[in-house]
């Protein structure tokens, strides 16, 4: 029966983090919650992400792209002690908020940041990835390092003095 007050006192924050290090907060912020003591102030820890199928030499990938690069939800009770956990984990800038008080997001944007998420992994998106542009070309036969290769031939003009 604790285990329902506390979830229900519970609310998501968005935590700004260093851009490529999401996952290495999350991972740090749930290990100094449980060191601290503090374990049961936290729930869910979410990087939004959805899967991207990538066409790379012809092969078919799926890799994770990030909704909100640089963001993190967190589940948490707000006070002092969680809050000094949160701000100083390494890696984090802080939360989003007015002021210096975290605003919490209601429960209308975490369902559908939520939805957003389970859409994005039933319906992947395509991402088309070219190969480096000194290494293409184009369907004419022209190299795509000249700045006017759509409009130049490629046969050599010489000029006559």
């Amino acid at each position: 029966m604790t285990e329902t007050t506390t979830t229900t006192e519970r609310k998501w924050y968005i935590v700004h983090t260093y851009s490529g290090f999401e996952e290495r907060v999350k991972e740090t912020l749930r290990q100094r919650a449980e060191a601290l003591g503090m374990g049961g102030a936290f729930g869910e820890i979410r990087i939004p992400t959805e899967t991207v199928v990538e066409y790379k030499g012809g092969k078919k990938r799926e890799t994770q792209r990030k909704f909100f690069p640089g963001y993190i939800l967190v589940e948490m009770e707000m006070s002092d002690a969680a809050w000094h956990v949160v701000k100083n984990t390494p890696k984090v800038t802080g939360f989003v908020g007015t002021g210096k008080k975290p605003t919490p997001l209601s429960q209308t944007e975490v369902d559908q940041i939520l939805e957003q998420v389970v859409t994005a992994k039933e319906k992947p998106k395509p991402k088309y990835v070219f190969e480096k542009a000194s290494r293409c070309a184009s369907p004419m036969g022209r190299s795509t390092t000249s700045p006017a290769w759509s409009t130049r031939s490629t046969s050599t003009v010489t000029r006559s003095r």
